[in-house]
């Protein structure tokens, strides 16, 4: 059962809330365009993966079905990134440490459904996306036999 969203503490928080986007974000954007300009073409945009039953798993950031490679680019915020170690919000605590705890199951679980499905999966961080991307050209690389 998830927990029922506390009601904005004001209409300007409501609106930067409701502002907020799940797919075709900056970093998202940013690291799509990476990978185009080293060459790799051909991924898809949150494609579906469902599992060996048929049943719906996740929708990866980036994918490249018939690799069987799956990038998620998360936000520090959001997804609680380890390096940033960002602090809870002042208000509503209860209610964002289990909004967290949540985000952070499901990406592990979506993580280890993928990998039992044959899948490599990386995460690039909105903090370090150079670097991800940069680990991800390199696995991409070794995968396809391209320079």
């Amino acid at each position: 059962m998830s927990a029922k969203s506390p009601p904005a503490s004001s209409l300007a928080v409501h609106n930067v809330m409701m502002a907020n986007r799940s797919k075709d974000t900056k970093p998202e954007i940013t690291v799509r365009k990476m990978l185009r300009d080293a060459g790799y073409s051909g991924y898809r945009l949150h494609w579906r993966v469902d599992n060996k039953r048929g049943k719906y798993l996740c929708r990866p950031d980036i994918s490249f079905p018939g690799r069987k490679i799956a990038l998620f680019v998360h936000g520090c915020f959001w997804h609680r990134c380890p390096k940033c170690n960002l602090s809870l919000p002042k208000s509503n605590t209860e209610y964002w440490r289990s909004k967290f705890d949540r985000n952070l199951e499901r990406d592990s679980r979506k993580e280890s459904e993928l990998i039992n499905l044959g899948w490599y999966v990386h995460t690039i961080w909105e903090c370090s996306i150079q670097n991800g991307v940069a680990e991800v050209l390199e696995t991409l690389t070794d995968k396809t036999n391209r320079p």
